[in-house]
């Protein structure tokens, strides 16, 4: 076939991957959630123990919250239609930015429609030709395409290896770097060695940015984040974040000093082309903020329910990695019976998330289990005796 006769949709038709596995019935993914999702919920017309939700804090059906949300709407309407540079900025957007850098002790914040534009934006931007960027090699796919987004050089240290990141900022001193880690590594929940990075970064001049997508809210005293839970989040240059886990909503976040952020705020341009949170987004986060800050018992609720999960699936022969947040995986390490226990877990009652390649190395295959402040031990344990049940039937433990 020469090139005239190529067509860009035949990779489409050549994907059979996804029907071999709707075929067998272990297919996973867009799994239909009906009402609230909170801590356990209806699904398919069964009672199901929620792992599978990044709502940390157990707030997306809360009163208050969903009240705020309600008002919003009366007020404003239900959009924008348009990007915050031009006419898609309410004084909410505003209140929202200030009470955020005001809680996260940083200079300025701003916002973005999504997580995933968050990072676009701020590394896309802060980055230019002849800089080089430094990536955890487990870092998120929105750190990763941040860097491609840019015109910068791009290298990818191992997995929380600072000596290897050392040797790489040895071999090329002459350019201006930024460091670009997750706080909380989504999948695993094992954390980034800040401190490290930080002595690293006063070492060789280099930036850090952090994104803290399931950190923010979920780690430190007051929920500013992995930095803080390692007593360095002023040492931390820019801090990203979503409105996705634990302010129970949707919506990104940058936070730094005012002039970086203002240069990225004119710049970037997930900000200056995309349109802008609706109110009753920007609402609901504020009104998250607000009971976070009054009520920063929630944090370590989420973590007693994490460890009380962890330790129990541990003692079970599970492997639950090096997690220290929310989120415990057990891994597997096989494709076709990590598809199978998701199923099984499934039909008992237990809701958790399937992980397997692209998103995690071939014989990592694994499933991630997270846990809300809402969680009861009633809850945990029910789960833990139907992981223990059906580990045993597969022969996983």
């Amino acid at each position: 076939m020469d090139n005239a006769q190529r067509d860009v949709f035949q990779k489409c038709s050549e994907f059979d991957r996804l029907e071999k596995v709707r075929e067998s019935g272990l297919y996973p993914y867009f799994v239909p959630l009906g009402g609230h999702v909170g801590a356990e919920m209806e699904i398919d017309g069964h009672s199901i123990i929620m792992l599978g939700s990044n709502n940390y804090l157990g707030l997306t059906d809360h009163p208050v919250i969903m009240e705020k949300a309600k008002e919003a709407i009366d007020k404003y309407g239900t959009g924008c239609t348009g990007s915050r540079f031009l006419n898609g900025t309410l004084d909410l957007h505003i209140e929202l930015e200030e009470k955020l850098a005001k809680f996260l002790n940083k200079e300025m914040a701003i916002t973005f429609s999504t997580g995933f534009q968050a990072n676009l934006g701020v590394i896309s931007t802060i980055a230019g030709r002849d800089d080089l960027i430094y990536l955890d090699r487990m870092d998120h796919a929105s750190i990763i395409d941040g860097a491609r987004m840019s015109y910068a050089r791009v290298l990818k240290y191992r997995h929380n290896d600072h000596d290897h990141l050392r040797y790489m900022l040895e071999n090329n001193r002459k350019h201006p770097a930024v460091i670009v880690t997750d706080g909380v590594f989504s999948m695993e929940g094992d954390l980034a060695n800040i401190p490290g990075l930080v002595e690293v970064c006063r070492e060789f001049g280099a930036r850090l940015v952090v994104d803290d997508a399931h950190g923010v809210g979920a780690m430190g005293p007051t929920g500013r984040g992995t930095a803080e839970h390692f007593g360095c989040h002023d040492d931390v240059d820019i801090l990203v974040g979503t409105f996705s886990k634990s302010f129970a909503c949707i919506g990104g976040f940058a936070a730094g000093s005012a002039e970086v952020m203002e240069y990225i705020k004119h710049t970037a341009r997930t900000m200056i082309f995309s349109a802008s949170l609706p109110p009753a987004a920007v609402a609901t986060v504020i009104a998250a903020l607000d009971i976070l800050e009054k009520e920063p018992e929630l944090i370590v609720q989420s973590h007693i329910a994490g460890e009380r999960a962890r330790q129990g699936l541990a003692s079970l022969g599970f492997n639950v990695g090096n997690s220290e947040a929310p989120i415990v995986p057990i891994i597997v390490g096989d494709e076709v019976q990590t598809l199978v226990f998701w199923r099984k877990l499934f039909e008992a009652g237990v809701f958790t998330n399937p992980v397997i390649s692209p998103a995690v190395a071939y014989g990592g295959e694994m499933l991630r289990t997270s846990y809300m402040a809402t969680h009861t031990e009633c809850m945990i344990d029910r789960a833990l005796e139907i992981f223990k049940k059906t580990g045993e039937e597969l022969g996983i433990i």
